[in-house]
């Protein structure tokens, strides 16, 4: 069973750039994406519902800003969409998805940056990782079978970006925001890619810059966590740069299907 989370940066851009043929030749039983930046009557009838796949988009208030998508090869037994606090609901960052006995938490975590670079975006995004924390303690604690997939915005560790030391003060690794991270890591929650793979090098977001990509001068801020429960069952953990069409490539696990 392939769980595969990816940043579009815009449904509607990267289906003109190949979503479809994408997501058909994916393997996948679960893909999430973030950044759709469109509610679900605005997308194209072909992406909204593709053959044999089930949909499920959250959209924010505020038109063509973040929003969050499933498509699923099975109905989801249920979808949660709201931490309980209205100033984080109203973005559209979340969907918690139940398959049987395996949870699927889609998240698409604030930047800490304000509209000026400023900073002054981090405590909400803070908040928005606390909440979902508290609101996880449970089902971890209970051990159930859980993954926490989507863009962070947050690089963990030095090895998680080209250019780390150049960056302490940059919103996405500044040390309250890993700290954070860190948080995760310290309960039980699991970074399954470096579980898998410890080698510097390997990142899922590159800056729009010319030559950026190609020169591979990147961020690791996208990431499949899970419970232990969950972690007993994952097989392999992946990257995916080759795939182009947005400013973020997909990130993957995949699990024994016994998992659900």
């Amino acid at each position: 069973m392939r769980v595969v989370s990816w940043n579009v940066n815009g449904l509607r851009s990267v289906h003109r750039k190949g979503f479809l043929p994408w997501l058909k030749g994916a393997r996948a039983q679960v893909v999430a994406v973030q950044e759709v930046r469109a509610r679900a009557d605005q997308l194209p009838e072909e992406v909204r519902a593709p053959p044999r796949w089930k949909t499920h988009f959250v959209a924010a208030e505020r038109p063509g800003y973040s929003g969050v998508g499933l498509f699923c090869r099975l109905e989801p037994d249920d979808v949660t969409t709201v931490l309980g606090i209205g100033e984080l609901d109203v973005e559209g960052r979340l969907q918690i998805a139940r398959f049987g006995k395996l949870t699927v938490v889609n998240g698409y975590f604030p930047n800490g940056n304000g509209k000026d670079r400023d900073l002054s975006r981090i405590p909400y995004k803070l908040t928005f990782y606390r909440r979902l924390f508290e609101r996880l303690e449970k089902p971890l604690r209970d051990g159930h079978r859980v993954l926490v997939v989507g863009d962070f915005n947050t690089a963990h560790q030095d090895i998680d970006l080209a250019r780390p030391r150049e960056n302490r003060e940059t919103s996405g690794f500044r040390p309250e925001e890993r700290e954070e991270f860190d948080r995760w890591i310290r309960a039980g929650w699991v970074d399954t890619f470096r579980h898998f793979h410890k080698a510097p090098g390997h990142y899922s977001w590159w800056s729009q810059r010319v030559g950026v990509r190609e020169k591979n001068i990147g961020w690791r801020i996208d990431y499949v966590l899970a419970s232990p429960a969950a972690m007993a069952y994952v097989q392999k953990a992946g990257i995916h740069p080759d795939v182009l069409g947005s400013d973020h490539c997909p990130v993957s696990v995949d699990l024994d299907p016994a998992v659900r």
